[in-house]
């Protein structure tokens, strides 16, 4: 007999129709003891809109599910048949400890919240000395998951050490990275989970305000983060013995840059989100001038598991420096995309492989650590993922992105792409940062448009260090890492682009031709109506002149008799 029906409503849900399931739903069943509910994601975002009937014995997922009565009968009839079987090898190599309850539970019902365990930690906390608290996460050994990896218990022993008049703990929530997603997710769908993880740390520390600093391009996690907080005020949860926590959200504008502490900082006091000179830390110095504290969404939500295990119990899990799990926005060149936790140690080739689906041969690279990350190549995927062995390899853990890059993309135009982006988001404080990655970008931009030479190769490799020790804050200190690593690691690239002339993936516009193979052609047309810059005439001919390598004839021509080829390689 069903009990309820779950529907995946997080923004990947939403984005793929789910919003349209569950009003179907809601017309189309009219039984008073089926509920029909909200819950945000399960991790498996390719697999969108996903719902989940849950019996008095059991529970089964239906995957792309689409409203018609089709999919109301397989639902209805609870049809194993018809019912999605998450892939073994990913259930098997994920471990869910922080997602546990993601896409499984209403993420703005406190009861239910309550009922899954909800709050049993900072109950827990409670009855522990502010010293005691900070033992077991030192014991755990849980690092920053924002990126720096810096040891958490060590941070927040240098807050609960200071005597002020406030202490502040600040909630990075600033998710800035191009194909990251876990924070957005955690606060979507588990949203008291992250708020339990501030209060223990409030209660460790003697913080008496706490912010959560929210992109504003995030409404959805906004929206369930604010009722939450609601929540907690209304059953008074946020109540210590001698006082009561403040709790307030800021939607940042979406600068890159507020990702560093010290810029979010200026940002929550109302100024420009520019970085400062550290000395004095935040801990020592921050918002308004009072001690603060700063761990992101993912640090926080690991907090109540470390409290409810204990510390030794934590630590068991992960490697000998990086102990737990690490949660992984996966993006790119995949069959899987999605949200996964996984234990410190796994491979990169476990989790590309095994979990996301990719095909063994057809990828080059992962791009890991966001834009500031490094292209690590498909030779060492057999690395464990850790703070350590990442960085051996020239790249950094970040806050999770995890961008699989197909055998078929060009690392120059990858690495210019990752710039570009941190180029644009510098704050333009310091000299390195403002004018160095914009000069390494004009290098790169040259080298792409087949204008490039060694000396621009040595001048990358000179400048890029450069920048790296001489930049204010992590954002110029890590924006060459994507290019550094490619040229570490495929070199050959560069230099097919400045001595060969070529784009070795046929990718960089400026050096290859759209050729249209008439013995291929039956001439059905579709490219010369598609075109947008009129480049194909009547008789077939593609005039490179004129187009625009937008891909469009590619794309459409039913037969595959147009291609990318080398510049000047054919005629036509």
């Amino acid at each position: 007999m069903i009990k309820r029906i779950k529907v995946g409503m997080a923004s990947c849900g939403i984005a793929a129709g789910a919003s349209e399931v569950k009003k179907f739903l809601q017309q189309n069943i009219d039984d008073e003891n089926i509920e029909i509910i909200e819950v945000g994601c399960i991790g498996h975002c390719y697999a969108e809109p996903l719902v989940e009937v849950e019996t008095e014995k059991t529970s089964i997922f239906f995957d792309q599910v689409e409203p018609t009565e089709e999919y109301l009968e397989k639902i209805l009839s609870v049809d194993k048949n018809s019912a999605m079987t998450f892939r073994d090898e990913r259930v098997s190599r994920e471990k869910l400890k922080v997602t546990r309850l993601a896409g499984r539970i209403d993420p703005v019902s406190f009861d239910e919240y309550i009922e899954h365990g909800g709050y049993q930690s900072l109950e827990k906390a409670r009855k522990m000395q502010p010293e005691e608290i900070i033992k077991e996460v030192k014991t755990s050994g849980l690092r920053g998951r924002g990126g720096g990896g810096f040891p958490t218990g060590l941070k927040w022993s240098f807050l609960a050490a200071k005597e002020a008049e406030k202490k502040i703990l600040i909630c990075n929530a600033d998710e800035g990275d191009p194909g990251a997603f876990m924070d957005r997710s955690m606060m979507e769908s588990v949203p008291h989970q992250v708020l339990e993880g501030m209060l223990i740390a409030a209660l460790a520390t003697g913080a008496t305000e706490l912010f959560i600093y929210a992109r504003a391009e995030y409404p959805l996690a906004v929206k369930n983060i604010n009722k939450a907080i609601d929540q907690i005020y209304e059953h008074k949860v946020n109540v210590f013995d001698d006082r009561v926590i403040d709790i307030t959200v800021k939607e940042g504008a979406g600068a890159f840059v507020c990702g560093e502490e010290t810029a979010m900082i200026h940002s929550l006091e109302g100024n420009r989100g520019n970085p400062r000179f550290r000395p004095p830390y935040p801990t020592d110095e921050g918002y308004k001038g009072y001690p603060t504290l700063i761990n992101n969404v993912e640090s926080f939500s690991n907090v109540p598991i470390v409290i409810k295990e204990g510390g030794k119990k934590y630590a068991e899990l992960g490697t000998e420096n990086s102990k737990g799990t690490k949660l992984f926005a996966l993006a790119g060149d995949l069959k899987y995309a999605g949200l996964v936790e996984v234990p410190m140690g796994l491979t990169i080739g476990e989790v590309v492989y095994d979990i996301g689906g990719a095909q063994r041969g057809e990828v080059k690279a992962v791009q890991i650590g966001g834009p500031s990350g490094g292209c690590i190549p498909a030779e060492h995927f057999d690395v464990p993922i850790d703070y350590d062995s990442l960085e051996s390899l020239g790249a950094i853990m970040g806050s999770g992105g995890l961008i699989v890059i197909g055998s078929n993309r060009c690392m120059v135009e990858t690495a210019r792409y990752f710039l570009e982006f941190t180029t644009k988001e510098s704050c333009g404080k310091c000299t390195f940062c403002r004018i160095g990655t914009k000069r390494m970008l004009e290098t790169l931009e040259k080298i792409t448009k087949g204008e490039g030479s060694m000396d621009d190769i040595e001048f990358l490799e000179d400048l890029g260090p450069k920048v790296i020790e001489a930049s204010l804050c992590g954002l110029g200190q890590t924006a060459p890492n994507p290019v550094l690593s490619t040229l570490r690691y495929f070199k050959d690239e560069y230099l097919a682009h400045v001595k060969d002339k070529h784009c070795p993936a046929l990718q960089c516009n400026d050096l290859v031709d759209i050729f249209l193979d008439q013995e291929t052609c039956i001439e059905c047309r579709q490219c010369i109506k598609n075109c947008p810059v009129d480049a194909i005439s009547d008789d077939f001919v593609v005039d490179n002149d004129i187009c625009t390598r937008c891909n469009t004839c590619v794309e459409v021509c039913p037969v595959d008799a147009i291609s990318r080829v080398k510049r000047g390689e054919k005629n036509g």
